[in-house]
Protein backbone atom coordinates (compact mmCIF):
# COMPACT_ATOMS: atom_id res chain seq x y z
CA UNK A 1 0.00 0.00 0.00
CA UNK A 2 0.96 3.48 -1.26
CA UNK A 3 0.25 6.66 1.11
CA UNK A 4 0.54 10.12 -0.54
CA UNK A 5 0.35 13.45 1.38
CA UNK A 6 -1.08 15.69 -1.27
CA UNK A 7 -2.71 19.09 -1.81
CA UNK A 8 -4.87 20.36 -4.74
CA UNK A 9 -4.75 24.09 -3.48
CA UNK A 10 -6.59 23.10 -0.02
CA UNK A 11 -5.17 21.70 3.11
CA UNK A 12 -3.15 18.61 2.96
CA UNK A 13 -4.93 15.79 2.77
CA UNK A 14 -3.72 12.01 2.70
CA UNK A 15 -4.76 9.35 0.44
CA UNK A 16 -3.95 5.72 -0.27
CA UNK A 17 -2.50 4.82 -4.34
CA UNK A 18 -4.60 2.79 -6.41
CA UNK A 19 -2.21 1.94 -9.03
CA UNK A 20 -4.80 0.67 -12.00
CA UNK A 21 -6.52 3.73 -11.69
CA UNK A 22 -3.93 6.06 -11.00
CA UNK A 23 -6.29 7.87 -8.39
CA UNK A 24 -6.08 8.13 -4.90
CA UNK A 25 -8.32 7.32 -2.12
CA UNK A 26 -8.87 10.29 0.17
CA UNK A 27 -8.23 9.34 3.82
CA UNK A 28 -10.45 10.93 6.60
CA UNK A 29 -7.04 11.80 8.83
CA UNK A 30 -3.21 11.78 9.35
CA UNK A 31 -2.96 8.04 8.81
CA UNK A 32 0.03 8.09 11.27
CA UNK A 33 -2.15 9.07 13.58
CA UNK A 34 -5.43 8.36 12.94
CA UNK A 35 -6.29 5.68 10.69
CA UNK A 36 -6.94 4.15 6.74
CA UNK A 37 -10.64 5.49 7.07
CA UNK A 38 -11.91 7.09 3.64
CA UNK A 39 -13.89 9.44 2.72
CA UNK A 40 -15.14 7.96 -0.33
CA UNK A 41 -13.23 10.57 -2.70
CA UNK A 42 -10.94 9.87 -5.60
CA UNK A 43 -8.49 12.40 -7.05
CA UNK A 44 -6.20 11.62 -10.32
CA UNK A 45 -2.49 11.83 -9.19
CA UNK A 46 -2.04 14.10 -12.18
CA UNK A 47 -4.35 16.65 -10.79
CA UNK A 48 -2.74 17.19 -7.35
CA UNK A 49 0.26 18.19 -6.10
CA UNK A 50 2.32 15.78 -4.12
CA UNK A 51 3.90 16.38 -0.77
CA UNK A 52 6.15 15.34 1.57
CA UNK A 53 4.88 12.35 2.88
CA UNK A 54 5.45 12.79 6.47
CA UNK A 55 6.71 15.91 8.10
CA UNK A 56 8.47 14.96 11.42
CA UNK A 57 6.98 17.03 14.41
CA UNK A 58 10.03 15.86 16.59
CA UNK A 59 13.25 14.74 14.37
CA UNK A 60 14.93 13.45 11.67
CA UNK A 61 17.81 11.03 12.52
CA UNK A 62 20.52 10.21 10.04
CA UNK A 63 22.66 7.60 9.89
CA UNK A 64 26.15 7.86 8.61
CA UNK A 65 28.56 5.00 6.99
CA UNK A 66 26.10 2.29 7.32
CA UNK A 67 27.44 1.03 3.58
CA UNK A 68 30.32 -0.55 3.72
CA UNK A 69 31.62 0.85 0.16
CA UNK A 70 30.40 4.27 0.59
CA UNK A 71 32.41 4.48 3.66
CA UNK A 72 35.35 3.79 1.40
CA UNK A 73 34.80 6.05 -1.05
CA UNK A 74 34.78 8.32 1.30
CA UNK A 75 38.12 7.08 3.12
CA UNK A 76 36.55 6.12 6.27
CA UNK A 77 36.56 2.58 8.05
CA UNK A 78 32.95 0.94 9.08
CA UNK A 79 32.45 2.42 12.40
CA UNK A 80 32.15 -0.03 15.52
CA UNK A 81 28.78 2.06 16.79
CA UNK A 82 26.10 3.34 13.96
CA UNK A 83 27.19 7.58 13.37
CA UNK A 84 23.87 9.21 14.18
CA UNK A 85 22.89 12.83 13.35
CA UNK A 86 19.65 15.28 13.59
CA UNK A 87 18.37 16.93 10.90
CA UNK A 88 15.19 19.59 11.58
CA UNK A 89 12.13 18.87 9.83
CA UNK A 90 12.80 22.67 8.18
CA UNK A 91 14.88 20.53 6.15
CA UNK A 92 12.54 18.34 4.57
CA UNK A 93 11.01 19.11 1.13
CA UNK A 94 8.68 16.88 -1.03
CA UNK A 95 8.78 15.81 -4.69
CA UNK A 96 9.33 19.10 -6.90
CA UNK A 97 10.51 21.28 -4.38
CA UNK A 98 13.76 22.80 -5.10
CA UNK A 99 16.73 21.76 -2.94
CA UNK A 100 18.19 25.09 -2.03
CA UNK A 101 22.08 25.35 -2.28
CA UNK A 102 23.51 26.91 0.84
CA UNK A 103 25.25 30.14 0.08
CA UNK A 104 28.30 29.02 2.14
CA UNK A 105 29.11 25.74 0.59
CA UNK A 106 30.41 24.65 -2.82
CA UNK A 107 30.54 21.06 -2.72
CA UNK A 108 26.89 19.58 -1.68
CA UNK A 109 26.08 16.24 -2.43
CA UNK A 110 22.87 13.86 -3.46
CA UNK A 111 22.82 10.57 -0.72
CA UNK A 112 19.89 8.45 -1.79
CA UNK A 113 18.59 6.56 1.00
CA UNK A 114 15.79 4.29 2.43
CA UNK A 115 13.85 6.15 5.20
CA UNK A 116 11.91 4.52 8.16
CA UNK A 117 8.95 6.73 9.05
CA UNK A 118 8.31 5.74 13.18
CA UNK A 119 4.66 5.29 13.97
CA UNK A 120 4.44 5.45 17.90
CA UNK A 121 6.09 6.78 21.29
CA UNK A 122 8.85 3.95 21.83
CA UNK A 123 12.01 3.86 23.86
CA UNK A 124 14.59 1.17 24.12
CA UNK A 125 12.99 -1.25 21.12
CA UNK A 126 14.49 -4.75 21.14
CA UNK A 127 15.30 -5.97 17.35
CA UNK A 128 12.90 -8.34 17.11
CA UNK A 129 10.01 -5.67 17.96
CA UNK A 130 11.56 -3.22 15.54
CA UNK A 131 8.25 -3.90 12.89
CA UNK A 132 5.81 -2.83 15.83
CA UNK A 133 7.23 0.57 15.56
CA UNK A 134 7.32 1.22 11.99
CA UNK A 135 4.15 2.77 10.02
CA UNK A 136 6.17 2.72 7.05
CA UNK A 137 9.06 3.72 4.72
CA UNK A 138 9.58 6.95 1.72
CA UNK A 139 12.46 7.68 -0.42
CA UNK A 140 14.79 10.19 1.09
CA UNK A 141 17.61 12.41 -0.25
CA UNK A 142 20.49 13.26 2.16
CA UNK A 143 21.62 16.46 0.50
CA UNK A 144 24.91 17.25 2.08
CA UNK A 145 27.19 20.40 1.95
CA UNK A 146 30.27 17.76 1.91
CA UNK A 147 32.99 20.37 2.00
CA UNK A 148 31.60 21.70 5.01
CA UNK A 149 31.11 18.42 6.69
CA UNK A 150 35.29 17.75 6.13
CA UNK A 151 35.65 21.06 7.69
CA UNK A 152 33.24 21.22 10.44
CA UNK A 153 33.83 19.44 14.00
CA UNK A 154 29.86 18.29 13.80
CA UNK A 155 27.84 18.05 10.95
CA UNK A 156 25.04 20.69 11.60
CA UNK A 157 25.81 23.29 8.67
CA UNK A 158 26.67 19.89 5.90
CA UNK A 159 23.84 17.96 6.90
CA UNK A 160 20.88 20.27 8.55
CA UNK A 161 20.38 23.17 6.16
CA UNK A 162 16.84 24.47 4.64
CA UNK A 163 15.54 21.89 2.30
CA UNK A 164 18.34 19.18 2.85
CA UNK A 165 15.84 16.45 3.59
CA UNK A 166 13.67 15.59 0.06
CA UNK A 167 11.02 12.85 1.00
CA UNK A 168 8.77 11.18 -1.16
CA UNK A 169 7.03 10.59 -3.34
CA UNK A 170 4.86 7.48 -1.26
CA UNK A 171 4.95 6.18 1.72
CA UNK A 172 4.80 2.69 1.69
CA UNK A 173 3.28 0.36 4.57
CA UNK A 174 3.64 -2.88 3.47
CA UNK A 175 6.67 -3.09 1.72
CA UNK A 176 9.61 -5.92 2.49
CA UNK A 177 12.69 -3.76 2.76
CA UNK A 178 14.84 -6.01 3.53
CA UNK A 179 16.76 -5.87 -0.06
CA UNK A 180 15.28 -3.49 -2.48
CA UNK A 181 17.63 -1.25 -4.81
CA UNK A 182 18.43 2.67 -3.82
CA UNK A 183 19.75 4.70 -6.84
CA UNK A 184 20.46 8.18 -7.46
CA UNK A 185 20.13 9.85 -10.91
CA UNK A 186 21.13 13.42 -12.00
CA UNK A 187 19.72 14.27 -15.19
CA UNK A 188 19.42 11.18 -15.77
CA UNK A 189 22.52 9.82 -15.10
CA UNK A 190 22.83 6.83 -13.29
CA UNK A 191 25.41 7.55 -9.83
CA UNK A 192 24.30 5.73 -6.90
CA UNK A 193 22.96 1.82 -7.65
CA UNK A 194 23.27 -0.35 -4.39
CA UNK A 195 20.61 -2.55 -2.28
CA UNK A 196 19.67 -1.96 1.23
CA UNK A 197 20.67 -5.84 1.94
CA UNK A 198 24.47 -3.90 1.87
CA UNK A 199 23.37 -2.15 5.12
CA UNK A 200 25.76 -2.78 7.20
CA UNK A 201 23.41 -2.41 9.91
CA UNK A 202 19.62 -3.45 9.02
CA UNK A 203 16.51 -1.61 9.71
CA UNK A 204 15.41 -3.51 13.03
CA UNK A 205 19.32 -2.91 14.56
CA UNK A 206 18.80 0.75 13.25
CA UNK A 207 15.51 1.27 15.14
CA UNK A 208 16.87 -0.39 18.73
CA UNK A 209 19.93 1.58 18.39
CA UNK A 210 18.47 5.11 18.16
CA UNK A 211 15.40 4.24 19.95
CA UNK A 212 18.12 3.50 23.23
CA UNK A 213 19.34 7.11 22.45
CA UNK A 214 16.35 9.12 22.09
CA UNK A 215 12.59 8.12 22.89
CA UNK A 216 11.43 7.71 19.36
CA UNK A 217 7.38 10.02 18.51
CA UNK A 218 4.89 9.20 15.79
CA UNK A 219 6.28 10.72 12.56
CA UNK A 220 9.70 10.42 13.63
CA UNK A 221 12.38 9.68 10.01
CA UNK A 222 15.44 7.50 10.58
CA UNK A 223 17.69 7.81 7.35
CA UNK A 224 19.45 4.38 6.96
CA UNK A 225 22.70 5.13 5.05
CA UNK A 226 23.46 5.91 1.61
CA UNK A 227 25.24 3.43 -0.77
CA UNK A 228 28.68 4.02 -2.71
CA UNK A 229 28.13 6.41 -5.86
CA UNK A 230 27.57 10.26 -4.04
CA UNK A 231 28.46 13.08 -5.57
CA UNK A 232 28.22 16.77 -6.14
CA UNK A 233 24.96 18.61 -7.94
CA UNK A 234 24.58 21.96 -8.85
CA UNK A 235 21.96 24.74 -9.66
CA UNK A 236 19.93 23.92 -12.75
CA UNK A 237 20.10 20.14 -12.48
CA UNK A 238 17.60 17.44 -11.38
CA UNK A 239 18.27 14.84 -9.17
CA UNK A 240 16.20 11.67 -8.53
CA UNK A 241 15.85 9.18 -5.61
CA UNK A 242 14.48 6.16 -6.24
CA UNK A 243 13.60 3.32 -3.63
CA UNK A 244 12.34 -0.02 -5.37
CA UNK A 245 8.34 -0.43 -4.39
CA UNK A 246 8.52 3.45 -3.07
CA UNK A 247 8.71 4.93 -5.71
CA UNK A 248 10.94 7.81 -7.94
CA UNK A 249 11.58 11.39 -5.63
CA UNK A 250 12.44 13.84 -7.95
CA UNK A 251 13.72 17.61 -7.31
CA UNK A 252 15.43 20.51 -9.17
CA UNK A 253 18.30 22.12 -7.55
CA UNK A 254 18.84 25.98 -7.39
CA UNK A 255 20.82 28.93 -5.73
CA UNK A 256 20.36 31.75 -3.86
CA UNK A 257 23.23 33.50 -3.22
Amino acid sequence: MLIARFTAGENPRYGVLDEESDELVVLKDDPIYGDLSTTGERVKVDEVRLLSPVIPRSKIIGIGRNYAAHAAEMGNEVPDEPVVFLKPNTSVIGPGDPIVLPPYSREVHHEAELAVVISRMCKYVPVEKADDVIFGYTAANDVTARDKQRSDVQWTRAKAFDTSCPLGPYLAVDVDVSDVAVRARVDGELRQDGRTGQLVRSVPELVAYVSSIFTLLPGDVILTGTPAGVGPIDAGQRVEVEVEGIGTLANPVVRRD
